[in-house]
């Protein structure tokens, strides 16, 4: 079941995506409406439950408009698992390359970890007790067993309880400890031979294997305190977790809530009419995938996952080909079809200014760490957005991706110089974008390669 965020509206999901998306209204109501059904499917009852199959979407417009964006923040707002994989990586069963069923065992060990990180979160706080009573037993040895006295007795033993103040006062911070610190098992390059084809599986059994065969050994190192307590809670968490509660979670999580981003789905249509090995060999991903998206059963290492609830969200350019090139079969499972708009000018000045993690806030902050004050002219902003949308109509549109390389070349010389300019404030006008990028941005052939 979904696990956070269930009673989000989608009006809400809409709202929380325009904290980090700007425009592209039509394509954020559609997964929003995709996200919310997944809740009130939990509501129907059993067994028409079951039989309520998510309604995958496909989205449609060039590179760097937010297809992917959109797809990664509606996966955090219920920290559903998220996986984004590329069509073109996968080949028909037979071929060397990946096959389709890895994206769903990748799909599960991000879930795993995702549980994980939140069971390890949920018991901190003892954890971090049992961390420090283990420290204070490196630094005051406790009394033998044989003796009846409470370690946590003030009384009984007031040298462990100044420790104890000392610790949390941070006075021991520098004091060096002697401790077993866990080495991972020897990795093997040939392992490393079966991790990215048809063989994951294989690959990450002989992992295993290799892992029993030789078991992680303790090695005695001295340290601070400071670096040995949060060794020492990473320990007692995992000693707290129990990892089949976690496995079991963490696949019903990937059955119920997980997302898989298929780009670059155009890349693998046939085109009407073509009959060579490459788009006989593309057909073939598509019929391999038809079951993923359909609704099978995928074997893993952690036990079965099934695909039927999984949401797909594909997308692509479809600059040569179109939705319409895919086999029927699979155009049948992505019945949402949504066209994002190109970007302009006003939509690059925005993206610069209005997000949470707009690019002007994040080079402003880098900076900061330099001890320079960093603020951009508001004519200065106008005229990157200008830029960006003049070389992306001269040259390849690349959209918003374009304003990460116009930043990067503008602020180049500023970046290598921050270090040797603490306490300074440096204003960007729209005369130094001017002077920074005017000739690469007149000259077509530069700019082709430069921005």
């Amino acid at each position: 079941m979904i696990q956070n965020n269930k009673a989000l509206t989608p009006k809400e999901i809409v709202v929380s995506l325009d904290k980090f998306i700007i425009g592209q209204g039509d394509a954020k109501r559609f997964v929003a409406v995709a996200l919310r059904n997944r809740w009130r499917r939990q509501q129907v009852p059993q067994p028409l439950r079951d039989e309520i199959a998510p309604k995958n979407i496909i989205m449609i417009g060039p590179t760097g408009v937010g297809k992917t964006e959109i797809a990664r923040r509606l996966a955090q707002l219920d920290r559903s698992p998220f996986l984004k994989v590329e069509a073109t990586k996968f080949t028909e069963v037979g071929y060397v390359g990946r096959d389709v069923e890895s994206m769903i065992r990748d799909l599960a060990e991000l879930a795993i970890a995702l549980v994980k990180e939140e069971e390890e979160e949920a018991v901190q706080l003892k954890a971090r007790e049992m961390a420090r009573e283990r420290l204070l037993d490196l630094l005051v040895p406790p009394p033998p067993k044989s003796a009846e006295v409470d370690p946590l007795d003030p009384a009984a033993s007031p040298t462990r309880a100044k420790f104890r103040v000392m610790l949390e006062e941070g006075r021991l911070d520098e004091r060096e400890v002697e401790m077993d610190i866990e080495q991972a098992p020897p990795a093997l390059p040939m392992m490393e031979v079966f991790s990215s084809g048809p063989m994951d599986d294989m690959g990450s059994s002989m992992k295993d294997m290799v892992s029993k065969l030789f078991p992680k050994k303790s090695e005695r190192r001295k340290m601070a305190v400071q670096a040995a307590l949060p060794l020492l809670e990473k320990q007692e968490a995992e000693k707290l977790i129990d990892m089949e509660k976690v496995t079991r979670l963490a696949l019903q999580r990937v059955e119920q809530t997980g997302i898989i981003f298929l780009d670059e789905i155009d890349k693998i249509t046939s085109r009407s009419g073509a009959s060579s090995a490459g788009e006989v060999s593309r057909e073939g991903v598509q019929r391999d995938l038809l079951p993923i998206v359909e609704g099978s059963t995928v074997a893993t290492k952690h036990g079965m996952v099934k695909t039927d609830h999984i949401l797909f969200i594909a997308s692509g350019a479809f600059h040569v080909s179109k939705p319409s090139d895919l086999v029927p079969e699979l155009q049948g499972r992505f019945p949402v079809r949504v066209e994002l708009d190109a970007l302009g000018e006003e939509e690059f000045y925005r993206i610069l200014t209005e997000p949470e993690n707009a690019l002007i806030k994040q080079y402003v902050a880098l900076l900061a760490t330099e001890g320079v004050e960093l603020e951009f002219a508001e004519d200065a902003i106008r005229a990157m957005a200008r830029m960006a949308a003049d070389v992306n109509e001269s040259t390849e549109n690349i959209g918003a991706r374009r304003l990460h390389t116009i930043l990067e070349r503008l602020l180049e010389e500023l970046s290598f110089a921050a270090p040797d300019m603490p306490g300074e404030k440096f204003v960007v006008t729209a005369d130094y974008v001017k002077k920074q990028l005017a000739d690469i941005s007149e000259d077509q052939d530069l700019s082709r390669y430069i921005l």
